[in-house]
């Protein structure tokens, strides 16, 4: 299903009833990361899975895809579903934009999931690195993406997982560049959001990989630390994309997570 948004449009997908629980995907990603999922999530929450603006089946908005227009997407979904309270978890930027969301409509949240994310804003070297990546986007955003996704995945296992990796590059390749742009310049200029971690009444998920060469492990623990009611999964050996490498732990784990947050409030 897909509603109108600014000049385009927002696709997503509904499973199951009951208490909601939203699922946001990452860079060059798409609601389908979530299909392995949809099955036992939906035996016990509404569960709405979402196109972020230029993935999967949503319309490239802007030149820049901030997380705030994108967060601003996610409240149109729930708007329209009649959804005043969720919880939301978003893997890497899906995670930047449950953060996002939760500056401005922190009162609908029940629980805030980073799945190998974080509040952090980029270091100079990291933001270097993202102009790095826009430039090799408008060479050849083919040649990016061949490159850009096996590398999210821990180099130890990395082969077991190629026709995953295929999978996802096969997804991503379906994106305009000018989309793939969009969300990269606006990772590139979000800010940090670690006040909203701080000031949290709700409790925060936190799903780390100690083989992410994305989001830093030993930048999780700070944050676990400012928050009021943390729950944490560390993943040994596990990089960028727990979802895939570790999936019946985080399956688990996600569940147990959302029930929680419904019980507490």
């Amino acid at each position: 299903m897909s509603i109108d948004f600014k000049k385009g449009r927002i696709y997503f997908e509904e499973y199951g009833s009951g208490r909601p629980l939203v699922l946001l995907h990452g860079f060059t990603e798409s609601l389908k990361i979530w299909y392995d999922y949809k099955e036992t999530l939906s035996k016990n929450f509404r569960l709405i899975l979402i196109d972020l603006p230029g993935h999967g089946k949503s319309s490239v908005i802007e030149e820049t895809h901030s997380m705030d227009l994108m967060a601003d997407g996610v409240k149109a979904v729930l708007d329209h579903l009649n959804i005043p309270t969720s919880v939301i978890v978003g893997h890497s930027m899906g995670g930047y934009v449950s953060l996002a969301f939760a500056r401005k409509h922190s009162r609908m949240l029940k629980g805030l999931g980073l799945f190998h994310s974080t509040s952090l804003a980029d270091s100079d070297e990291a933001r270097q690195g993202r102009e790095k990546a826009i430039e090799a986007i408008e060479k050849n955003h083919t040649r990016y993406l061949m490159n850009f996704i096996p590398d999210l995945f821990a180099t130890e296992t990395k082969e077991l997982y190629e026709s995953e990796i295929q999978n996802l590059i096969d997804e991503a390749s379906t994106m305009k560049s000018e989309a793939i742009l969009a969300a990269q310049k606006g990772m590139r200029d979000r800010s940090s959001t670690l006040d909203v971690l701080i000031n949290a009444s709700f409790p925060v998920m936190f799903i780390a990989g100690q083989k992410d060469n994305r989001v830093p492990f030993e930048n999780i623990w700070v944050q676990m630390a400012l928050t009021e009611t943390a729950y944490s999964l560390i993943l040994r050996n596990v990089g960028h994309m727990g979802f895939i490498e570790a999936k019946i732990q985080c399956l688990d784990f996600l569940e147990n997570f959302g029930s929680a947050c419904y019980r507490l409030q």
